[in-house]
């Protein structure tokens, strides 16, 4: 498809002024917040409220540009998700914040991965606010945990589990295969027992996106309970609806009863392609802790089984990391009746799953090899046990009428040490049976303690073969977005670009780019060190300067796009911390915090309510406008308001780092 041009008249009288000038680009929609989370049970009572946060925005096909076309009445729908409490291990991630090790099992092993990627003085508070939930007792955790939390769901085959995690189209809850105890067809489906009370009260799910009539995401089993405890099936599988059909998005690769039975997938991005619906992801297709190495020898890692104390504050019932074995070797092992095969660690490949409007599905590896090799490298690297390959599409775009997806795989590292770095995937055939990969250029991951990062991934990419994503600096080095044209020498960094913006050790990261090179985000917004940093959604215009587009190589926070400098407007409801999908309409999918009274004043770190009023997270849209507009930026506030009621980034920002698959569609 040749480049569109958007003829954004209102955005060019914006940037015609270079940084002197903004204009109220954007209209602002407030998704309906109809999640039926806050009906469940749950232990916790004092606290309910919900976080709504964006996933994506609907594509909007050939339409024209709402900036040249009255768009006040679209109808693109909005992906998203509620969250009650934290999550502990983010259901959207392969491995737990792209720890390839995959050790983040228990409060030390969260505080050990903040310590040490984040740096943060308040990562003992992070640590248990994850494990133990939000709003956790101190000092009486184990009695009076908050709400959501990775302790909960470890304990769940001895005390059961209530929901923390709904995914939404539009703000309506979405149902999945899973709440149907018909649609586990998995060879041992006859040891998992009965549905532990109501399916939908023990499911976490999140929706990752809309084409046409498809709906797809990412779901967790129900809970079941049998003779020895309460098992899911799996922990996570992609899922996609359509036609009134439920579909579960199997393992490619069922190569062991482990996998076929509890192996992971993940439904990442979708696309149309001969008329059905392709959607990468990824795919487990081999247990992590116990398998291969580079020379073929059986390794086992026994740190990715937690210890029972740190689980259940008791040493009884026992987990033993023999038994656990017996989960990946013995294929007679009843995988239900242990408590240790729910705590399987999985290899996992890129892969696809084309689906058509009957709900048939065609499955396919984006990774080469089979058995327990991919791409070249074993299960298990040969001199870090705690090391496995993995791979993962997160994004995926039709370049000259074949797929291009873009996310990450692994690479041995100067035959030093497995890492996880961003690659895209062409497709070498429209029957898809085989795939190339190549790594992102400039983005290379080198051995030692002073290498530059830690893992590097690509989040989405456009069918101008544009890829947008993320750099992780090694240990306390931030994260950094950046942006690659296929064919150019190297990926380039927004804060070398843009450092205007993205000031120098500003974390960042890139969500998504529509097919006119518009990229949407977020930026750190303020500078502290050892502490949680305030973080805003921003747009960057990646493409070449053509016709309107007077302002190529800017970028801009879409708080000041949405500020029409008055106080009591319904902008000033809103502060936009995270820009999460857009189309080729120039709709954003967004999340922010709301001040349901207004913010004290239009600049950027105002008050809410005097810093008495609780900010709520909630999931909106960014509408472009078609008429010119001129208005104020919003001041910055150098001497941010420190009292803030609700207004702690602790849910979205603290996690972020580790959450930077999120998102990455166009």
């Amino acid at each position: 498809m040749p480049h569109k041009m958007l003829k954004l008249s209102t955005l060019a009288i914006l940037v015609a002024g270079a940084s002197q000038a903004s204009a109220a680009v954007y209209d602002i929609q407030q998704v309906n917040e109809n999640s039926t989370l806050v009906d469940q049970p749950y232990p916790v009572q004092s606290d309910r409220a919900l976080t709504y946060v964006s996933t994506g925005i609907e594509s909007s096909g050939s339409d024209a540009s709402c900036f040249t076309t009255d768009c006040t009445n679209n109808t693109y729908k909005v992906t998203g998700q509620a969250l009650r409490g934290s999550q502990g291990k983010p259901l959207e991630e392969t491995v737990a914040y792209n720890a390839n090790e995959q050790h983040v099992n228990d409060e030390s092993s969260l505080w050990n991965y903040c310590s040490y990627n984040l740096g943060y003085e308040s990562c003992k508070d992070w640590a248990k606010r994850e494990f133990f939930g939000v709003g956790y007792t101190d000092e009486q955790e184990w009695e009076q945990p908050g709400l959501g939390g990775l302790q909960k769901k470890s304990a769940a085959w001895v005390k059961g589990y209530s929901s923390n995690s709904q995914g939404l189209v539009d703000g309506t809850p979405v149902t999945t295969f899973a709440s149907d105890s018909s649609k586990y067809d998995g060879s041992q489906k006859g040891n998992l027992g009965n549905f532990d009370g109501s399916a939908e009260e023990s499911i976490d799910s999140t929706v990752n996106g809309v084409v046409g009539d498809f709906v797809y995401g990412i779901t967790s089993s129900a809970l079941f309970k049998n003779d020895h405890g309460k098992p899911r099936a799996f922990d996570k599988r992609g899922f996609v609806n359509v036609g009134g059909n439920d579909i579960a998005l199997d393992p490619v690769a069922a190569a062991s009863p482990l996998v076929s039975n509890m192996g992971q997938t993940q439904a990442n991005a979708g696309i149309l392609f001969n008329d059905q619906l392709l959607v990468v992801g990824s795919s487990a297709y081999s247990p992590s802790f116990y398998g291969k190495d580079g020379n073929g020898n059986l390794r086992q890692d026994e740190d990715k089984l937690p210890n029972v104390e740190d689980i259940l504050n008791t040493g009884t019932p026992t987990l033993d990391f023999n038994r656990f074995k017996t989960c990946a070797t013995d294929s007679s092992t009843n995988l239900y009746a242990n408590w240790e095969c729910q705590f399987s660690t999985f290899a996992n490949e890129a892969a696809f799953w084309l689906v058509d409007a009957n709900g048939d599905v065609k499955p396919g590896s984006i990774s080469t090899g089979s058995g327990d090799k991919r791409d070249g490298l074993a299960v298990i690297d040969r001199d870090n046990e705690d090391l496995s390959f993995q791979a993962s599409a997160k994004s995926v775009a039709l370049v000259n009428g074949l797929p291009l997806a873009a996310g990450y795989s692994t690479s041995n590292v100067r035959d030093d040490f497995y890492a996880m770095q961003a690659a895209y995937f062409k497709a070498d055939n429209a029957g898809l049976t085989s795939w190339t990969r190549t790594f992102v250029p400039g983005l290379s991951i080198k051995p030692g303690d002073d290498r530059d990062f830690t893992y590097t991934i690509a989040n989405a990419v456009n069918n101008q073969s544009m890829i947008v994503g993320d750099a992780k600096g090694n240990g306390e080095k931030p994260l950094r977005a950046y942006v690659y044209k296929i064919g150019d020498s190297n990926a380039q960094f927004l804060d070398k670009l843009v450092p205007n913006l993205f000031f120098k050790d500003s974390n960042s990261h890139a969500s998504a780019v529509n097919n006119h090179d518009q990229v949407v985000g977020w930026v750190d917004t303020t500078n502290g060190t050892k502490v949680e940093r305030k973080h805003r959604a921003f747009t960057y215009i990646a493409g070449d300067a053509q016709g309107v587009w007077v302002a190529s190589k800017k970028a801009w926070l879409l708080d000041d796009l949405i500020n029409d400098g008055k106080q009591d407007s319904k902008a000033n409801k809103y502060r936009i911390i995270n820009a999460t999908g857009i189309n080729d309409a120039g709709v954003i999918s967004a999340t922010a915090l709301y001040c349901e009274s207004g913010y004290d004043n239009t600049s950027q770190n105002s008050y809410c309510g005097g810093g008495n009023e609780v900010e709520k997270y909630v999931s909106v849209k960014l509408v472009p406008k078609n008429t010119d507009a001129t208005i104020q930026p919003r001041e910055k506030q150098d001497d941010e308001p420190v009292k803030r009621s609700g207004g702690s980034l602790g849910i979205l920002a603290l996690t972020a780092l580790g959450f930077i698959g999120f998102r990455r569609r166009k």
